[in-house]
């Protein structure tokens, strides 16, 4: 009789939520409700509310991160929750007066310089950035809480097939934690909220397989120090060949809160040791690269937040949104054989404000620069503007909609400039 026990009670906590706000003070002793979400849960309630705490209290949530899980539940003991969750995102999109021609995330590097006739209009729409989760969160005597995190998504493949990949998979235990994550060279908390999710061109973006130790300096500060899986980006020539990388990425950062963690100013520096193969001299050659970014979220006004980030170094333009994957860490130089880490500077600055608890509004202008190409020619990337406007609005709770209006300008070491602009309208639903 134990299971049909279970699925009334299950039953019982979706009514009462429905029905009543005031239910929760008569649920059951194994059931509970966190405010303005639906919790399923069996098990020791009372013990787990800690547990549940951590999952409604992500650290350095990125706002592209699902919510908190809908469906959870706990064990016997009240020392283990499991919850799944995610969202169903679609976007429509059309681009005029100049279009980018990579499917739905806008790519200010691929803006056609100059101009096309033929490209200059498009239409198109994706399911790409749907999302499901699972996360598994526990306590121990020893080494207290720990944590483990597997979220995919879908992926759209060649016409209108969708896969699925794996776009976070970590554990974590206590202050360590090893896997799959975002860089701990971003600051999650400092990105503009906008609609379409390549987002702003300076911003600093990027996913790698690391350890990170987190330590906890008190109330105010916080700190990080990371080793990532170096993932080297190279223009290459026929006299040098790429290779594997030996060292791995440090990071690091400094982070002082206030006002109970709403507001931030992060520093965060790098560390890079780029390998590659001079085939004139038959010999491996080593770069240094580095990087430093100070970034922050401000609340200035109840209902008005300002963001903002700004990198510059040497050999890491793998780590900022516009530049990733394009061959910027190292590039060729006049000498066969030889490459150089360029400098490349990026920086997004924005706002977002607070029309009600249901509606609000967001503007971004951002940057991406990349220096010392001389040796690659006239069309060679200089610098990218990103310029945005985007609204949210929550219909229901966990159902909303969003509007956006980019503009983008592309302008290569010759001088010359290509833009381009687009419209995105999005539905999401989070559970």
């Amino acid at each position: 009789m134990e299971h049909p026990r279970t699925l009334l009670l299950a039953a019982a906590t979706l009514t009462a939520a429905i029905l009543s706000p005031r239910a929760a003070a008569q649920e059951p002793a194994d059931t509970f409700l966190i405010p303005e979400r639906a919790i399923v849960a069996t098990g020791d309630a009372e013990n787990g509310r800690h547990l549940v705490g951590i999952l409604y209290n992500p650290v350095e949530a990125h706002f592209t991160d699902p919510t908190p899980p809908r469906f959870l539940f706990l064990d016997r003991e009240g020392k283990v929750a499991f919850g799944i969750g995610g969202y169903i995102k679609g976007s429509a999109r059309y681009d005029f007066d100049g279009a980018v021609d990579d499917g739905p995330s806008f790519y200010t590097h691929d803006i056609a310089v100059p101009n096309r006739s033929d490209q200059n209009q498009a239409l198109g729409a994706t399911f790409n950035h749907s999302v499901v989760f699972m996360q598994l969160v526990g306590t121990t005597s020893h080494f207290g809480n720990y944590e483990v995190y597997v979220m995919t998504r879908f992926s759209q493949g060649s016409g209108d097939t969708y896969g699925v990949q794996v776009k976070k998979v970590y554990l974590r235990l206590g202050n360590l934690m090893a896997g799959y994550n975002l860089s701990p060279w971003m600051d999650p908390g400092a990105a503009v909220p906008v609609v379409d999710d390549q987002g702003p061109s300076g911003s600093a973006f990027a996913y790698s397989a690391q350890v990170r130790y987190t330590p906890k300096f008190g109330r105010h500060w916080g700190a990080s120090f990371a080793l990532e899986i170096p993932q080297a980006a190279m223009t290459l020539t026929d006299h040098t060949r790429k290779i594997a990388q030996r060292v791995p990425d440090i990071s690091s950062h400094i982070q002082y809160s206030w006002q109970g963690g709403h507001s931030h100013v992060r520093l965060t520096a790098m560390l890079r040791n780029l390998v590659y193969r001079d085939e004139v001299r038959s010999d491996n050659r080593f770069v240094t690269g580095y990087g430093f970014m100070l970034s922050g979220a401000i609340d200035v006004a109840p209902q008005l937040s300002l963001l903002c980030q700004a990198s510059y170094g040497r050999g890491m333009a793998n780590y900022i949104n516009d530049l990733n994957g394009y061959g910027y860490d190292l590039i060729p130089t006049s000498t066969p054989g030889r490459l150089t880490a360029p400098r490349s500077l990026a920086f997004e600055a924005g706002a977002r404000f607070d029309v009600s608890p249901s509606f609000f509004l967001t503007g971004c202008y951002s940057q991406a620069r990349v220096y010392d190409q001389q040796a690659m020619g006239p069309q060679a990337y200089r610098y990218a503007q990103y310029a945005t406007v985007s609204g949210f609005y929550d219909i229901i709770p966990d159902l909303r909609l969003g509007l956006q209006y980019i503009y983008g300008n592309r302008a290569d070491m010759s001088g010359i400039h290509g833009h381009a602009n687009r419209v995105t309208a999005m539905i999401q639903y989070s559970f």
